[in-house]
């Protein structure tokens, strides 16, 4: 039996081959280090587990969690946005996910007909593609160039294809990059919209994982009339090492929100009401722990990009995120590089070129291992030649 059409217009798995190679050094034997996944290494903080429980415990919390999120969850965004970016809120423009993933796939779903172009970051995360193609959309590709401080150069994006657009993705803290966006280009992206008519989509799962206090990422809600073009969306996984519970949330103008909410409706019963109430006392009952794991990643930033550049690589210095982006010495591609990191080196990271064509001369590692496995990996790398 064949899969949809739709299936087949997918990007190839590049990564399948990296996969392959590493199962392989591991059944010979070899020992691994694995720098290439951005899924924290540490548990969820036992405070965030003790709210779990006692929400879980609640019996109001066993019925579908239909709709657009629990009031108290809802309330709990709309404080939250209050008081990090001085943004004003209504439960109507806010909603609960299943982690940001759930809400940047589903949302072309929502706006997108078959023809459509949807403006992509190029490097960019996958699931911008794959939610676009799956929508019936047509990817526009925006390179991200160091040049440009790894932000689009909106001006060079034809006005043919604008006229097209449905939906622009940005991500900042970005993901591959670690780059930040301000407010100036913002603005600068939302008086596009307002021209030509799409809706931007903000992926911010990263907005709480910065490493000067004195530069923290923005919203572009805090832009005047910015919400009725914009998406924002948050994510309780890499602020609180909650990536297995699988928790997320939109903000952003009623209209965008309530047709991804129709959407979701016909696609899945909602975000579990338990995790829903612990993530609501999270937001504002563990700002310790927030503090430590953003404390955590900046150090480990530090050692490794200090380490790096003794060995004589190129990092691109990180503000914030769980990832450091790399140039590759000589003339190897990103999979050429990341294949002989793990055969020479048995380090996997992550080949630039999964992210997209314009990365195939960066690699990503990841912060995710402690710190005395950091020294071991910098320990193999200075046994490499290129």
């Amino acid at each position: 039996m064949d899969v949809a059409k739709r299936l087949k217009k997918l990007p190839p798995y590049i990564f399948a081959e990296i996969d392959r190679k590493k199962k392989a050094a591991i059944e010979a034997g070899k020992s691994i280090i694995n720098i290439g996944i951005g899924d924290p290494d540490r548990p969820t903080p036992k405070k965030i587990l003790d709210f779990i429980k006692e929400a879980a415990d609640n019996t109001a919390n066993h019925t579908y969690p239909i709709g657009k999120g629990s009031k108290v969850f809802k309330q709990a965004v709309v404080k939250w946005m209050s008081k990090r970016f001085g943004v004003t809120v209504n439960d109507n423009e806010v909603m609960a996910l299943i982690g940001a993933k759930d809400g940047i796939t589903h949302l072309p779903l929502a706006f997108v007909n078959p023809g459509d172009v949807v403006l992509i970051p190029d490097p960019g995360y996958p699931g911008y593609t794959s939610g676009t193609i799956l929508s019936g959309g047509t990817p526009y590709y925006m390179p991200l160039k160091e040049s440009n401080g790894f932000l689009p150069d909106l001006d060079a994006i034809p006005e043919k294809v604008y006229k097209k657009a449905k939906i622009m993705h940005l991500n900042y803290p970005n993901n591959p990059t670690s780059a930040m966006a301000d407010l100036k280009f913002y603005k600068k992206a939302i008086a596009k919209a307002k021209k030509y008519g799409f809706i931007i989509s903000q992926d911010a799962p990263y907005s709480e994982v910065y490493f000067d206090p004195k530069d923290k990422p923005v919203s572009m809600l805090q832009i005047p009339g910015a919400k009725e073009h914009v998406i924002e969306f948050y994510s309780m996984s890499k602020t609180y090492n909650m990536t297995g519970w699988r928790v997320g949330f939109a903000v952003g103008g009623e209209k965008i929100i309530n047709g991804l909410a129709l959407v979701k409706e016909n696609m899945d019963s909602g975000t579990v009401s338990a995790l829903q109430e612990a993530s609501a006392r999270a937001l504002f009952e563990c700002e310790k722990e927030e503090k430590e794991i953003r404390d955590l990643y900046k150090k480990r930033a530090k050692i490794f990009t200090k380490g790096l550049r003794e060995l004589g690589y190129e990092v691109i210095e990180s503000k914030g995120t769980l990832y450091l982006w790399i140039k590759i010495p000589g003339k190897y591609t990103s999979m050429e590089f990341a294949s002989k990191l793990l055969e020479e080196a048995g380090l996997v990271l992550t080949p630039g070129i999964g992210f997209g064509k314009s990365a195939d001369k960066y690699v990503r590692i990841a912060l995710t291992v402690e710190e005395p496995v950091i020294h071991q990996a910098l320990e193999r790398l200075k046994n490499l030649k290129f």
